[in-house]
């Protein structure tokens, strides 16, 4: 999966988040939890080390997992604690946004799978049905190949772009 969809759950988050606050926390919830939703591809590092891609750090391994989702977002959450937020809320969207990294992934037609069971199991899943297609990774998204996998993420998250983008009345109109 190209990162549109990822992206999008997570700026539809931060706008849920936000939601009639200023324009600077909007732009920084939805640009907090947009990058937390992204962060579990950090792991595509582990090709440059030669880890497998079906190692359990490797790619689609541990950090697409829901331990992994839980421990960022008892993290955020204490930061949010720390700076006077509420933090059952920040820690609650951290968790939904690293989260549903693994589960999209799970619904692409390619790859290993995703680790979202890891440290209990290192078993890689998909979802029963799996609707988007799977992205090639690096300049393989500059081909045909990866211009379609774009159009149909572009297609598939317009409920959430259009969530978190959409103009909002302010108080002063309503």
């Amino acid at each position: 999966m190209a990162s549109i969809g990822h992206v999008a759950v997570g700026m539809a988050l931060g706008r849920y988040e936000a939601n009639g606050a200023s324009r600077w926390r909007l732009a920084g919830s939805m640009a907090l939890l947009g990058l937390l939703a992204l962060a579990p591809d950090a792991d595509v590092v582990a090709f440059v080390f030669r880890i497998p891609y079906a190692a359990p750090w490797g790619h689609r391994g541990a950090s697409h997992s829901f331990a992994i989702a839980v421990a960022g977002a008892l993290l955020v959450a204490l930061v949010a604690w720390r700076l006077g937020a509420r933090a059952k809320r920040w820690g609650l969207l951290a968790f939904l946004a690293l989260a549903s990294h693994g589960v999209l992934d799970s619904l692409t037609d390619g790859g290993l799978g995703a680790a979202l069971l890891w440290p209990f199991s290192n078993a890689r899943l998909f979802a029963p049905v799996r609707p988007l297609p799977v992205a090639p990774i690096g300049a393989g998204m500059l081909s045909p190949r990866g211009l379609y996998v774009t159009a149909v993420e572009l297609l598939a998250f317009i409920p959430f772009w259009a969530y978190a983008f959409w103009p909002r009345r302010s108080a002063k109109e309503s």
